[in-house]
């Protein structure tokens, strides 16, 4: 397939301004989901990452591709390729979000490049997203957006790497349908390999449902505040190492060196799914 980078390039510096509300309704469900009891109130400090819980793309069912995303058209680039994936992404806390503020996000396509990986082209597009509220500045989110072609029948994973093993904190996470659901649900997402089984193996070639990314980071802080209640976090970098998937269980995991965090998920055999840090204030 020929990609003609220097037409996708033309999309930098796109950009959009949306509007919402940080209501109490998706907190709650997601402080259901991670089975906390903790839920956010009116005017309370929102959770690292549970921003994800808003602006999310209210696509018109009919404008919706066979991939169950949008289809290639609009805000971001149109890559011709057919399979897209969340790759890791970098945040800047300024302060604090609370419940009840009236947000603005600001939007940019910063930018959009291409190589010839192991198993054919791939396209990178990074997204930097800016939220603000009436007092100014609270988050900065830097998103990368990586597309590529389906899979060939002789393809091979490229070797795995092995997790850190000095963890000072571990949780077992069961990713089971139902809660790939429930995330599917939460932030609108209509990607069909995380519930549709037979897409997922027979057109997008997985051994199973894929494992959101942005779940993984989720779990990955609420680890952190789990065992670390009184952080606050005001940096976060993560970067999608090695897919995961619901044929068995995963760990989150974690260690604290003074105002650094070091976080991971690792799978059942204990390879790296994600790798990530944090920086505490």
């Amino acid at each position: 397939m020929t990609i003609d980078i220097e037409q996708l390039r033309g999309w930098i510096d796109r950009s959009q301004t949306v509007h919402e509300t940080v209501t109490p309704v998706p907190l709650r469900a997601l402080t259901a989901m991670l089975d906390r009891d903790d839920a956010p109130q009116n005017g309370d400090a929102v959770p690292p990452l549970w921003h994800w819980l808003y602006f999310l793309p209210l696509t018109r069912q009919s404008e919706i591709a066979a991939d169950g995303h949008a289809k290639r058209s609009g805000f971001l680039p149109p890559v011709p390729l057919p399979r897209r994936m969340w790759a890791g992404s970098r945040i800047s806390f300024e302060r604090p979000l609370t419940v009840g503020s009236a947000l603005t996000r600001t939007s940019r396509i910063a930018d959009v490049s291409a190589k010839d990986g192991r198993t054919g082209p791939l396209v990178f597009v990074r997204v930097i997203h800016e939220l603000s509220d009436e007092r100014g500045l609270v988050l900065t989110d830097e998103k990368d957006i990586v597309y590529r072609d389906h899979p060939r029948a002789d393809e091979s994973a490229p070797p795995p790497k092995a997790a850190p093993t000095d963890a000072q904190w571990s949780r077992e996470v069961h990713p089971d349908p139902v809660l790939l659901f429930r995330y599917s649900a939460l932030t609108f997402n209509g990607h069909r390999i995380h519930y549709d089984r037979s897409y997922a193996t027979e057109v997008e070639g997985y051994p199973g449902l894929v494992v959101h990314g942005p779940l993984i980071a989720t779990l990955m802080l609420d680890g952190l505040r789990r065992a670390r209640p009184e952080a606050v976090v005001t940096r976060f970098a993560c970067r999608a190492v090695k897919p995961t998937f619901d044929i068995g269980p995963f760990s989150v995991c974690g260690r604290v060196d003074g105002n650094a965090v070091r976080l991971w998920a690792q799978d059942a055999d204990g390879y790296l799914a994600m790798d990530a840090t944090a920086t505490l204030a």
